[in-house]
């Protein structure tokens, strides 16, 4: 059995804490976050605390909090020479402060408070300093998802980077799309069978042969049409900056 405590109340950690705490062989013994906020509504109050000097012994404690609060956490555990992770996808194993064993428990993944996921898809990347603690976050990852990688600080980085293309910027294209059919009184749900299409075509083709549209065809008197639609120089400037990326990427004239 590995007991774990759980600190911080953001969308990690209470997707975490909903994962773990009907994992087998996992028991959650305590999670801490200084109000005192409960991860699932059926939580048992006696297991949240405020005060991180009240931390019981644990195989391992997770830090799920924002990438700036890592280290200041860290820094503040009462202890020493214990297994200590983060869940970040950007920040370094060593960022971790402290005399503690230091590791990192990275679920890849977006997440939405109030939206279930189903944590047997979610590559879960791990990292530590000794070979014992890898292959405690190991026992811990397996009984979560079927797809466990250890993947190095540098390596979680450029994951990380790659995420935000393909997750971060392409939710903030969704938006303005969402705007430009708001601004015309267009149904945005009429492109929902196109977003699917695409997400599900680079899984089976790569993406730069999956390319399609105005910018590969280069044709410009559908941009010049497009731009003059658009209502923002921010929309304009995206759109420019895009299609030549696009047309950079596969050959074409700018």
């Amino acid at each position: 059995m590995i007991e774990v405590c759980l600190l911080g109340a953001g969308n990690v950690a209470t997707h975490l804490y909903h994962a773990l705490n009907g994992a087998e062989d996992v028991n959650i013994i305590q999670c801490y976050n200084r109000k005192g906020i409960p991860l699932h509504p059926d939580q048992d109050a006696t297991q949240i605390i405020t005060d991180i000097a009240a931390l019981k012994d644990a195989d391992v404690y997770i830090v799920a909090v924002s990438d700036d609060a890592i280290a200041q956490i860290s820094d503040k555990l009462p202890f020493q020479n214990r297994l200590v992770v983060h869940t970040s996808g950007s920040v370094p194993m060593d960022a971790i402060a402290g005399d503690n064993r230091k590791g990192v428990f990275y679920p890849l993944q977006t997440f939405s408070k109030d939206k279930s996921v189903d944590f047997g898809t979610i590559p879960i990347c791990i990292e530590a300093e000794e070979t014992q603690d890898l292959n405690t976050l190991k026992k811990l990852a397996s009984p979560l998802s079927d797809k466990v990688y250890e993947i190095t600080s540098a390596q979680r980085n450029v994951l990380h980077v790659s995420a935000v293309f393909v997750n971060n910027f392409t939710n903030h294209l969704y938006t303005i799309g969402t705007d430009i059919c708001e601004a015309y009184d267009v149904p945005f749900e009429i492109l929902h069978p196109l977003i699917q299409e695409t997400a599900k075509k680079i899984l089976e083709i790569p993406a730069t042969e999956a390319q399609t549209g105005p910018a590969i065809r280069n044709d410009q008197q559908t941009i010049a049409r497009h731009l003059k639609i658009m209502n923002t120089d921010s929309q304009k400037e995206i759109y420019t900056i895009l299609t030549k990326a696009i047309q950079s990427k596969h050959g074409k004239k700018l």
